[in-house]
């Protein structure tokens, strides 16, 4: 499996039970059961429409009852306990509103298509603990990922919270080009007639991405 979910399955721990919130076609819940990495799955959409295209893909395991489909909006139809929780493809801040009207998982996989720093600080903020932080490419676009536990409490400094901190330690090799081509767009931005102000703040900017560049490629 390649891509964009071809990496975040890769990055899913062995569990107990598992549940994919807003599974689309299934394939990381077909993954998990597959190999293995979990003894029981939830696959959830808020569209009964959408779910069937999963439940068809995983009828066998649905079969034998060891997946379990589920309409629900968010965490609301998911059984406790659920040991670890997959919400991929949707915004941050759709994913802070699910955890604010379901639970903090005890373990989970959060890869917010925008936003991410709002669920960072959210997370941290209810003292879960980030293990991995990072953002990868499918050589069309960069995705961030957030992989960890309820507990212990995390700290974050504000550097982190905007980048990422394994970013920022020059774990990803992905997140570096995605600074290097933000530093190309503030430089053609620069070009162009702007307030005071304005061309202030992008001076800021490319300082500051200039620096984080200079650290990471040093830490790669």
């Amino acid at each position: 499996m390649e891509g964009r979910i071809g990496t975040i399955c890769r990055m899913l721990p062995k569990t107990g039970v598992f549940a994919d919130v807003g599974c689309d076609h299934g394939y990381m819940a077909q993954y998990m059961l597959e190999n293995g990495l979990c003894e029981k799955a939830y696959i959830s959409d808020i569209s009964e429409k959408c779910l069937r295209k999963a439940e068809k893909l995983l009828h066998p395991y649905i079969e034998s009852g060891k997946c379990v489909p589920v309409v629900c909006d968010g965490l609301k139809g998911i059984p406790k306990p659920c040991d670890l929780v997959l919400i991929a493809g949707m915004g941050g801040e759709e994913i802070v509103r699910i955890l604010l009207e379901g639970y903090l998982p005890p373990h989970f996989l959060f890869q917010p298509m925008k936003n991410t720093e709002k669920l960072r600080r959210f997370l941290v903020g209810r003292g879960a603990n980030l293990q991995r932080d990072l953002t990868f490419s499918d050589g069309k676009k960069y995705y961030d990922v957030l992989l960890g536990a309820a507990f212990p409490a995390d700290t974050y400094t504000e550097r982190e919270y905007r980048f990422g901190r394994d970013n920022l330690k020059g774990a990803s090799p992905s997140f570096v080009r995605q600074m290097r081509e933000e530093l190309e767009k503030t430089d053609e931005r620069l070009k162009q007639t702007l307030k005071e102000s304005s061309r202030a703040a992008l001076l800021a900017r490319k300082a500051e991405l200039t620096e984080i560049i200079y650290e990471t490629e040093r830490n790669l």
